[in-house]
């Protein structure tokens, strides 16, 4: 059992919570994960711990300022992209991590590629984009088609809410737990991994001033997010993941694949959002064989 150490970065004089799984073993790079959101936490990468052991690889997540065990809020004014990125390259060079595999998931993903494109961070040996976006007009598109396969009455809960532009009330939160449980994950029972049904402090405050109030309206600080055209320049190896019933439709990451030089693309049957917790072995399985081709 690999082990498993934890801690806090100072940044932006508050805290950020850190978890690095395994050690680091030869001419393996360690993976640094990015979870979704803004607003959601490391913790459904703890499925992945077994990687370490599996492949003698060390993990490394932590949680985003403004969630989880890093977090905040009264603060919108630093839910930016600006505020996450820089807290990635300061975490990267506190934790000493000059050569990584970079695992962005949803949102982390959306991070994966404003740091490549814009940062061009050195020592990155691999990205691996899992179920995320290149541009957010993309996203609310297919967000929406698929709200039209709703029951009719949440269709027109969703609808009023847009009229209206106030997000709450039962109907609405119905039709939107719906969609969710159709496209990006759960309801996890008593036979799920620990680390899924665990209370965790979600930063919604996070989510609504950097995205929205709900997938397909991206109303926040990264409402102008479009890097369609900037991924045509992608320096790295870079692997593509998403779910058959994804919020990253196949038709998302196939926009991807065309557009990034090299890439790969799998593409996962049997999930939704969250393909490493519904096709698990998998998951493992193609992840373990991409990093040590790229190390």
């Amino acid at each position: 059992m690999a082990k498993i150490r934890e801690g806090y970065m100072p940044y932006l004089g508050h805290q950020t919570y850190y978890r690095i799984v395994g050690e680091r073993k030869g001419d393996k790079k360690p993976l640094l994960l990015l979870h979704g959101g803004p607003g959601s936490t490391h913790n459904y990468f703890e499925v992945l711990d077994k990687i370490a052991d599996l492949d003698g690889r060390q993990l490394v997540m932590y949680d985003q300022i403004g969630c989880g065990n890093s977090y905040l809020d009264g603060c919108p004014e630093l839910w930016t992209k600006e505020t996450w990125l820089n807290e990635l390259v300061e975490l990267r060079r506190q934790l000493e991590l000059d050569e990584v595999h970079l695992l962005g998931q949803s949102w982390g993903g959306m991070m994966s590629i404003i740091y490549e494109c814009d940062y061009k961070p050195e020592g990155v040996r691999s990205y691996v984009l899992s179920s995320t976006l290149p541009y957010n007009k993309i996203w609310e598109t297919e967000q929406k088609r698929r709200v039209a396969f709703l029951p009719e009455d949440m269709q027109e809960a969703i609808a009023e809410a847009e009229r209206t532009e106030n997000y709450s009330g039962e109907a609405y939160e119905r039709a939107i737990g719906e969609f969710m449980r159709r496209y990006c994950s759960g309801p996890f029972d008593e036979n799920a991994p620990e680390c899924l049904t665990r209370e965790k402090k979600a930063g919604s405050e996070a989510y609504i001033y950097g995205w929205g109030p709900n997938e397909f309206t991206p109303t926040g600080s990264l409402r102008d997010y479009d890097y369609m055209e900037k991924l045509k320049g992608f320096r790295r190896p870079c692997l593509i993941i998403d779910g058959e019933e994804d919020l990253c439709s196949p038709y998302i990451a196939k926009l991807m694949f065309d557009a990034i030089p090299n890439a790969r693309w799998e593409l996962f049957p049997y999930s939704r959002h969250m393909c490493f917790v519904e096709e698990p072995e998998k998951y493992n399985r193609i992840l373990i064989d991409w990093l040590n081709e790229n190390d």
